[in-house]
């Protein structure tokens, strides 16, 4: 239920010891909690853990190929921009069978939004920058993802260090930690590695095995996230990537004591899920990503929202 359609007398029968809205999301959260408590406290839901709304779709554009610029910027921050390969790419506003994604060549730290370039359905680059350079694997990839999911604004894929480490072994994230619960049954194995994705019939593949998950491990390739946000996709790219890193730590702490690794329960794993796992959580969680990437635009905006400057 949304804070909108609780009714005032719902509200004054909150605990009247926690603050206005803490009660508020207590009184509104409908999932089951567990002993931890409510997975409905982890987040206020209120206009900072969604996107901004637009009704002009060219100010919505403008928009979003900013922050799809910050993210680059993200990911060079996090070493996510090794050799040509990586490419995130975000559903254009106007023309939402095309899609705005970085020019083959260009370092992620050097993009800018007058860099990017726009790319059809088909394959064909519409618009975009002096380097007008696509990458085919982006295009097969990405595009088949936009076609066959109307509700991922972005999706994201680079040859990250723990990834491409742990898609070598051929196995999905086991719920460790709770950040990767984060994950629990919202991501899949692609196991089918058939060299660069240079095929629109492969990145079909990928899309069918993604399913309506935010997360991909392609196998013998790298990782792969797709959301409802810029910011989301990105958080859950970072946070995925570090998931990798601490199962490979695991793992092998594990081998060298021989004791077995502690997963967490099936009920306490989806309940964390609950509480952090959903696209509103994913956006709130990149947005402190976005506060260090504008610092390299000289900007300051609110909570690295992208909108009202500090």
């Amino acid at each position: 239920m949304a804070p909108s359609a609780v009714t005032a007398e719902t509200v004054s029968d909150a605990p009247t010891h926690l603050p206005q809205h803490i009660a508020l999301a207590k009184s509104t959260a409908q999932q089951v909690s567990t002993s931890s408590g409510d997975p409905g406290l982890a987040f206020i839901h209120d206009e900072t853990t969604a996107p901004p709304s637009f009704t002009d779709p060219y100010e919505e554009r403008k928009y979003l190929k900013h922050r799809l610029t910050l993210a680059f910027r993200v990911f060079a921050k996090f070493g996510f921009s090794e050799g040509v390969a990586g490419h995130i790419t975000a559903r254009d506003p106007v023309e939402k069978d095309s899609f705005w994604v970085n020019p083959f060549g260009m370092h992620f730290a050097l993009v800018r939004d007058e860099d990017l370039i726009r790319v059809d359905h088909e394959g064909k680059v519409v618009d975009g920058g002096r380097n007008r350079r696509l990458n085919y694997a982006a295009y097969a990839i990405h595009a088949e993802i936009h076609k066959a999911r109307p509700d991922v604004l972005c999706a994201a894929h680079s040859h990250s260090m723990y990834g491409r480490a742990f898609c070598a072994t051929g196995r999905t994230l086991d719920p460790l930690t709770q950040d990767a619960c984060v994950f629990y049954n919202d991501h899949v194995l692609y196991s089918n590695f058939a060299g660069v994705v240079l095929a629109s019939e492969e990145g079909r593949s990928i899309a069918r095995e993604l399913g309506n998950k935010k997360a991909a491990l392609l196998g013998n390739h790298g990782i792969l996230t797709a959301g409802q946000s810029i910011e989301a996709t990105v958080a859950s790219f970072v946070l995925l990537e570090k998931c990798c890193e601490v199962q490979l730590l695991a793992d092998a702490s594990s081998a060298g004591s021989g004791k077995p690794l502690v997963s967490i329960g099936q009920e306490e794993a989806q309940c964390t899920w609950e509480a952090l796992g959903g696209p509103g959580g994913g956006y709130f969680m990149g947005l402190p990503l976005f506060q260090i990437a504008e610092q390299e635009f000289g900007e300051a905006t609110f909570l690295g929202r992208g909108l009202e400057p500090l």
